[in-house]
């Protein structure tokens, strides 16, 4: 990836995590969490960084419709938090260990019980997972709080009530809903999926809540409670395709991607079962034995590091990655259209630049 093409996104996107990570680490919030643990969960993956997408997204949406970024950091620190609870519970809900290159939150505190609280090791991994769902509880309710600091920047108490019940009774909703059909999805057939119900799950997955931010910047840049306002409709659009874009690329980098680069583990879909566009396309494509060799491995906790490259293999041969690249694309060409309607700015190219990098990323 040729990272001097997006010099200018990248410099903008840290300039703006510097802001929400100044919010989000104010001391009068941190001496809230407590005990000890329990504020270490909370911060933990604050601490291990972020690429910081969603938040600049909702800022620089407030931007492209003329508004003015600061009125917007409040939101942009709840989306952020927000976004950082559904991992902490979505890395136990796929049992995850590694999490931008560091333990997940269930993971460090098993590790804290059995080696500094001496519990039993089933203890331990209970423990960890309650530390997880708790963090994870405090990091929602935190997020919603950051919205009721918006009036404070001059965003009116009508449009800070209606992006807090939008979050709380449409995005949270659809969220959840996509994670329980992943996780209902590992236990069905691939015979009878379907790339329509995959791409539906993985948009509620990831593409809502890009809908949501761009949604929230340009509703905050534009001081407006109509969600239906042309710019407003186009940049909710726009960022609902990107999410999603995003989300493919994500499937792709956990097959093919760096270790080191990504901070997670690659090949780990394989062993959970993950429903992705790309093993469904390259089972579609498989003749009955090489279909039998990838169910019997896809969803195999045991299986063997050769196993899961094998099949990583096979799906990349058959089409299934190459599939994937061309539904992302198309997805990013198709949400391209939607920043016609909005004027010439640094915020606009910003918003481009953001696109081309969810397809071209390597992280």
């Amino acid at each position: 990836m040729d990272l001097s093409r997006y010099q200018l996104f990248f410099d903008a996107l840290k300039t703006r995590a510097q802001k929400v990570n100044s919010m989000i680490f104010n001391g009068d919030y941190r001496h809230k969490f407590a005990p000890k643990h329990l504020n270490e969960a909370v911060y933990s993956y604050f601490e291990l960084g972020g690429k910081a997408l969603r938040p600049g997204v909702l800022l620089f949406s407030c931007g492209a419709v003329g508004g003015e970024e600061e009125k917007a950091l409040p939101a942009a620190a709840g989306l952020e938090a927000y976004h950082t609870w559904t991992l902490v519970h979505d890395d136990i809900i796929d049992r995850d260990r590694i999490r931008r290159g560091g333990a997940t939150v269930h993971q460090r505190f098993a590790d804290v019980a059995l080696k500094e609280m001496g519990c039993a090791p089933e203890n331990a991994v209970h423990y960890g997972m309650t530390m997880g769902i708790l963090a994870g509880d405090v990091q929602h309710g935190w997020a919603v709080s950051f919205f009721g600091h918006l009036k404070e920047r001059g965003v009116s108490p009508e449009l800070t009530l209606k992006l807090i019940i939008e979050l709380e009774s449409v995005v949270l909703p659809l969220l959840l809903e996509g994670e329980t059909l992943d996780v209902q999805f590992e236990y069905m057939p691939l015979a009878e999926l379907s790339q329509e119900m995959v791409l539906d799950m993985l948009w509620k997955k990831t593409g809502a809540l890009y809908r949501f931010a761009g949604m929230t910047g340009a509703m905050i840049g534009l001081n407006s409670t109509d969600r239906n306002h042309p710019l407003v409709k186009a940049l909710s659009q726009y960022t609902s395709n990107c999410g999603l874009a995003f989300q493919l690329v994500d499937d792709i980098l956990g097959l093919l991607g760096d270790e080191e680069i990504l901070g997670k583990p690659v090949g780990s879909d394989i062993r959970e079962g993950k429903r992705t566009v790309i093993a469904l396309y390259g089972w579609s494509q498989a003749n009955p034995a090489k279909r039998k060799y990838i169910e019997r491995v896809l969803g195999d906790p045991e299986a063997s590091e050769d196993s899961v490259k094998e099949v990583i293999g096979l799906l990349q041969s058959l089409g299934g990655v190459e599939f994937a690249k061309e539904r992302a694309c198309a997805l990013v060409q198709e949400a391209k259209h939607e920043l016609d309607h909005i004027e010439e700015s640094e915020y606009k190219r910003l918003l481009e630049m953001w696109g081309n990098f969810v397809l071209e990323r390597d992280y």
